[in-house]
């Protein structure tokens, strides 16, 4: 049985988790084999069924258990989730309110906080999906057009940086593959102090200690937007 930190949004709604061999309650642990026939008051049921009446049996509604649930598994206040349980019993707010000893606009504002907790909950579930799959590196800043070539992970841009860089920082060839071109382009750009303008033979003096072919590589640098310059070319400086 899986701790409770590691279900599913599906397993807490229907209360109970299917593994190869069983059905396992969210709420108490008991178990079902699904080899088994289990029966219960002169009739068969099996393991599936047998779950769900134990849970009607022992929890009542699959709300109503999560909502027993202690807090830090909810994340609920008691405050909240005695609100919570009225709510689920569908009874108005002004009944709500003359049993918990408050104003109707309280009820309506806790009904609001509750809705933006709920949103905020799919917002995070979100970022921790995302979390759990490889992560990609942001493009740089002056990118002006999005697409595959920046689906760049961090292992992938070690890689390219061993491939086409010796121990002394020299460019061994100019990749010609657009992702391993950015790579080695985001490389040379760390080289310029973004606070200070360059003349173009300053560039050049800086990108000759990587590379040969330096004219090429400062006009990649502009044309992938790493770099800005005049018109006049007399002056460079980092995005």
């Amino acid at each position: 049985m899986k701790p409770y930190q590691e279900f599913t949004i599906s397993d807490y709604q229907q209360g109970y988790v299917e593994t190869t061999t069983d059905y396992c309650c969210v709420f108490c642990q008991e178990t079902f084999d699904k080899e088994e026939i289990y029966p219960v008051d002169g009739a068969f049921f099996t393991a599936k069924k047998r779950m769900i009446q134990h849970i009607t049996e022992h929890h009542g509604t699959v709300l109503s258990a999560l909502l027993a649930l202690p807090k830090e598994q909810t994340g609920l206040s008691e405050s909240q989730q005695e609100i919570l349980q009225l709510f689920a019993q569908d009874v108005s707010d002004t009944v709500i309110a003359q049993r918990l000893g408050i104003s109707s606009s309280t009820v309506r504002n806790h009904r609001f906080k509750l809705k933006e907790k709920q949103r905020q909950a799919t917002v995070f579930i979100s970022i921790m999906s995302l979390l759990q799959e490889t992560p990609l590196l942001p493009p740089h800043k002056g990118a002006t057009m999005l697409d595959d070539r920046y689906a760049i992970t961090a292992s992938e841009r070690e890689k390219i940086i061993a491939t086409y860089f010796d121990e002394a920082g020299f460019i061994k060839q100019f990749p010609s593959k657009e992702k391993r071109k950015i790579v080695v382009l985001s490389v040379l750009a760390q080289k310029f102090d973004p606070k200070k303008n360059y003349s173009e033979a300053a560039v050049n003096d800086v990108l000759k200690q990587a590379i040969t072919d330096y004219v090429t590589v400062r006009r990649y640098l502009i044309e992938y937007g790493f770099m800005q310059r005049t018109k006049d070319g007399k002056t460079y400086w980092l995005t």
